[in-house]
């Protein structure tokens, strides 16, 4: 088959001959290539044929296959560092040793650089280290890195020379925020403010007209005080309007005053001795005696209190300004009297333990009780007044709470609204404080002017039966949050049964009852 293929020996004697030539260039080319710094291969191909190594250049390699190589000229001198025990290699690991960590402080710091890195392994082993060696490490690290007077400002100064003319003060200019200064001093501030108009609807618009701002300051008194009489809330919220009416409605004492001495909500309308029968009859100067009918029955009708003064010659309380009130706007707030305008209201809620299984003595069984029920009492500006107790929810009983209401047409089948009044109580008040006796002969005679205080809220109301009367004990006092709304709150002080037979007192404990909250009902108007 090779004698009939001279091509196949042709390329066989071809072959031959290049094996034998890279044979031969193998066993000519060195073993290994000893110049410094190169990493490069020797060409191997039958073309070309390596130069013995003595021909090499020490600095420069010829690049293989485009390929740059580079020289590292100071390996060996690296290679002799990695090896144990010689002198730069023991220098070396001195250097890294002293850099570790010794104090609580450098542990915290390394531990912060461990975190920044990404590292939170060690950065969380540094941070127990730091704590260990000092649990206010980080206190340490704070007050050195962001000392407290890195953190202070240079304040400008506090009346610059493009400040306004307006401003009344340099505290507006101040950066070291509000000065100390009292609600009273922060109000006369705004004595010399006008009122200011309202802002132009759009820019480059003129404002509007503000016919307030023009008015004289006897005027704007005079319309302050109108507001006041018609509504005495609506006039407070008139402070809020700006800080010129805010300083009128807070130190206009001529508004003040009329409010004081008004019977619209001042103390005018106050009754410090009893002005009417429990039954709501005007009161009389004559003596009369309790006159039983025939058939030995007891009717209110028939009972007449002696010995009180009558309504028409009760004279006013002095409402001159002391020590206690040194001004009006502070007696209108702090001193005791009655609002008309609404009710107070007493939610009395316990606990009361059912009945027992008869089968069974286990206590877990028998139901447990929640009883709620309401006391509601009403004060009219003529003395008299209305008491309910029942468990009807004032949303049902406030707008029937009249004396209109009472004890008419309330049977017990009545589905009314107002048949919630079935039950209520006609009763009258007084205040202690003024003028301060009792001279009426169903009154506790320890009930003395010199032991009243001023405050104290004296209430009688009819009995469950014709022949008893109730007197109730009160004192005003104030709920809410401190600088809020005051004598809105009436706390129990006693309560007490007259038994008009036996002339005989008897006393209700107070085990559940809870005191009386002052809510306003908007149907009652001003309460006339």
């Amino acid at each position: 088959m090779s004698a009939n293929n001279p091509d196949l020996e042709t390329f066989r004697k071809q072959w031959q001959e290049e094996v034998t030539a890279r044979l031969r260039a193998k066993d000519q080319a060195p073993t290994s290539i000893t110049a410094r710094g190169s990493s490069e291969k020797p060409d191997i191909s039958a073309e070309k044929v390596a130069l013995p190594p003595s021909d090499v250049p020490k600095e420069v390699a010829e690049p293989v296959d485009g390929i740059s190589t580079q020289a590292y000229h100071d390996l060996e001198n690296r290679e002799d560092e990695n090896r144990l025990g010689s002198e730069r290699s023991d220098h070396r690991l001195n250097t890294q040793t002293s850099k570790e960590p010794k104090s609580a402080l450098e542990h915290y710091e390394k531990a912060i650089e461990r975190e920044d890195q990404g590292n939170l392994g060690d950065s969380l082993k540094l941070y127990r280290q730091a704590f260990r060696l000092d649990a206010d490490v980080d206190r340490i690290y704070k007050h050195k890195h962001f000392p407290p007077s890195s953190s202070k400002i240079k304040p400008a100064d506090p009346n610059p020379p493009n400040a306004p003319v307006t401003v009344p003060n340099t505290a507006h200019h101040s950066l070291d925020g509000p000065s100390n200064i009292t609600t009273a001093q922060l109000i006369a501030s705004f004595s010399d403010l006008p009122v200011p108009p309202a802002p132009p609807s759009t820019e480059g618009s003129p404002p509007p007209p503000c016919p307030l701002a023009g008015i004289p300051l006897e005027i704007l008194i005079d319309i302050l005080l109108k507001s006041a009489i018609i509504d005495l809330a609506a006039f407070a919220r008139l402070s809020l309007v700006c800080k010129r009416l805010a300083y009128l409605v807070a130190t206009e004492d001529r508004v003040w005053e009329r409010i004081c001495h008004g019977r619209e909500y001042g103390f005018s309308a106050m009754h410090y001795t009893w002005a009417t029968s429990v039954t709501g009859q005007p009161l009389t100067t004559t003596v009369q005696t309790i006159d039983l009918p025939p058939d030995g029955s007891l009717h209110m009708s028939n009972l007449t209190l002696s010995h009180n003064t009558p309504f028409s010659t009760i004279r006013p309380p002095s409402l001159t300004l002391s020590s206690t009130y040194p001004s009006y706007k502070e007696m209108f707030r702090t001193r005791p009297r009655i609002r008309f305008n609404g009710c107070y209201i007493s939610t009395v809620n316990y606990h009361r333990p059912g009945a027992s299984n008869a089968t069974s003595n286990a206590t877990y069984t028998s139901p447990v009780h929640i009883v709620t029920y309401y006391r509601y009492l009403r004060f009219f500006r003529d003395g008299t007044c209305v008491s309910l107790l029942t468990t009807a929810e004032p949303a049902d009983v406030v707008h029937h709470l009249t004396k209109e209401n009472i004890h008419a047409h309330h049977h017990r089948e009545s589905m009314l609204p107002s048949a919630v009044m079935r039950h209520a109580l006609r009763g009258r008040w007084r205040l202690s404080g003024h003028l301060d006796f009792d001279s009426s002969p169903t009154s506790d005679a320890r009930a003395t002017p010199e032991t009243e205080a001023e405050g104290d809220v004296h209430v009688e109301t009819e009995g469950v039966d014709a022949k008893y009367l109730y007197k109730i004990h009160l004192a005003l006092r104030s709920a809410g949050r401190a600088g809020g709304a005051r004598n809105n709150k009436l706390v129990w002080k006693g309560f007490w049964s007259y038994n008009r037979l036996t002339d005989d007192w008897a006393a209700f404990t107070l085990r559940n009852d809870r005191a009386f909250f002052w809510s306003r009902v908007r149907s009652y108007g001003m309460g006339w």
